[in-house]
């Protein structure tokens, strides 16, 4: 996989060949006043490769899971540790929502304007109706900087995670519910 060495202040300078999608996402931060630096890569579609970008990056990448119900009617956008494995009853329990499984692709494509692979945080400003929750495990409170696609898997974006929470979240109308995943590579049996 490819990364650009280049760790790169703001937004491309030549818009060329970037999607409709990620250009808002600089728009909606340049708005904001939120300062942040940008790695270009090949499509990083595994934690692995986030890892990589990382180094150039200098923040941790975090993993962005799209959740739904059974019946397709309650989305969820959960953000957590990249490397922390995920179990669904974990989650399932503590949000009252059984039978949690992973979001079609047409619907992180309604909701998010995301394709799988893309999904970040920033892709809550193309959910207008707010039919998409916020999730954020507890670790991710305890972090200075985030790392996150702006709506495509070609690019990652370290944020201030202060800004995110102080500017971000309240212009999108977003009140994150923070939830407890255990760690099961901890857990003894």
């Amino acid at each position: 996989m490819y990364i650009d060495p280049t760790l790169y202040t703001g937004r491309p300078a030549d818009p060329a060949g970037r999607i409709p999608q990620e250009l808002a996402c600089y728009d909606l931060l340049d708005r904001l006043g939120m300062a942040y630096t940008r790695v270009d890569h090949d499509h990083a579609d595994t934690i692995e490769a986030c890892h990589a970008i990382e180094t150039v990056l200098g923040a941790p990448i975090c993993k962005n899971l799209v959740l739904c119900n059974r019946q397709r009617t309650a989305f969820y956008l959960l953000l957590m540790e990249g490397d922390k494995p995920f179990r669904t009853k974990d989650l399932s329990k503590q949000i009252g929502s059984a039978r949690l499984s992973f979001a079609p692709a047409e619907d992180m494509e309604k909701y998010l304007g995301v394709a799988p692979g893309s999904a970040t945080l920033l892709a809550l400003a193309n959910d207008g109706e707010h039919k998409v929750q916020l999730l954020m495990d507890r670790a991710l409170t305890g972090w200075t900087r985030i790392g996150c696609h702006p709506c495509i898997n070609t690019s990652t974006l370290n944020l201030s995670m202060a800004e995110v929470e102080e500017k971000l979240l309240p212009a999108l109308g977003i009140n994150p519910t923070v939830v407890d995943l255990p760690d099961p590579r901890e857990e003894t049996t």
